[in-house]
């Protein structure tokens, strides 16, 4: 098989487990582009994302440009591959690429999106899909200069017994099965042996990017919507209700019981983790 060079624009959990698979099937990429360290936590420690720490660990160089619109990171890009990149491959990155970059590799630029697209455009389809699918999948596509907009190369649904999960193991199950299709689709692409299809655009939805307060729960609800919140935010930003003191809690896990919803495992404010059942005994003693 022709060795692929190739490049690896991602940033989060879901590029890495995208990388494992790649990487269990002898596909390493010749250089990660991934963002800047941030601050996290209440202590704003400044903190690498997942996919510098992959590289680092896998010895794979990367860069962590500010900015791709600086023309200087086209020139800097084709460093790492004096004969040129045949391809480069997105999951996750969670920045626009300009045309300037897309337009580097010889067979363009695909992208692993956690949806089966157009289904779900945008910036958090996981979640989504448990807030309001019963299915979802993974899509291979060619980007284009429109957001999850390209032309589709491979797609396949993923077949859970329970739905909805928990955000953190759909992540897992579609980043490995991403994997194993872009393993199956990157060298028959290369080769020329994939024939695009045109996306349905007019079936097209859209998520937006998650906000804190998104993760507020009306315990009066209907039990299916908050058991979905839940499932959805439990990373982050965590579902939420305020008790009677007006302290916030956090719900962790829970499921449906008798038609009503049973929190399993809560973080109260200020406090560690622990099952509600423990929470509310405190509260009477």
């Amino acid at each position: 098989m022709k060795k692929i060079i190739w490049a690896f624009f991602g940033t989060s959990n879901f590029s890495v487990i995208i990388l494992d698979e790649l990487k269990t099937n002898g596909f390493i990429p010749t250089l990660i582009i991934t963002t800047e360290d941030k601050p996290k936590g209440r202590k704003l420690i400044l903190t690498p994302p997942e996919v510098k720490i992959w590289a680092e660990k896998e010895k794979v160089p990367y860069i962590q440009p500010k900015t791709l619109k600086n023309p200087d990171v086209v020139e800097i890009i084709n460093k790492y591959a004096p004969k040129g990149f045949d391809v480069f491959v997105v999951a996750s990155y969670g920045k626009i690429i300009p045309q300037s970059i897309l337009d580097i590799p010889k067979y363009q630029t695909l992208n692993v999106h956690p949806s089966l697209l157009p289904k779900l455009r945008g910036a958090s389809p996981i979640q989504n899909a448990i807030l309001g699918e019963s299915e979802t999948g993974v899509t291979i596509m060619r980007l284009d200069a429109e957001m999850d907009h390209g032309p589709i190369l491979a797609q396949e649904k993923i077949v859970l017994t329970e739905w909805p999960p928990y955000a953190e193991d759909l992540e897992k199950l579609l980043g490995k099965k991403g994997g194993k299709l872009l393993v199956e689709t990157l060298s028959e692409w290369v080769d020329g042996k994939i024939k695009e299809q045109e996306q349905e655009h007019n079936l097209a939805t859209y998520c937006q990017k998650i906000q804190k307060t998104d993760g507020e729960l009306n315990l009066n609800d209907n039990v299916e919507i908050n058991l979905r919140k839940i499932r959805a935010y439990h990373i982050w930003p965590g579902a939420y209700f305020f008790d009677d003191n007006k302290k916030r809690i956090v719900v962790k896990k829970a499921h449906i019981e008798n038609d009503g919803l049973i929190l399993d495992r809560i973080v109260p404010e200020g406090k560690k983790e622990m099952g509600y059942k423990d929470y509310l005994n405190g509260k009477k003693r």
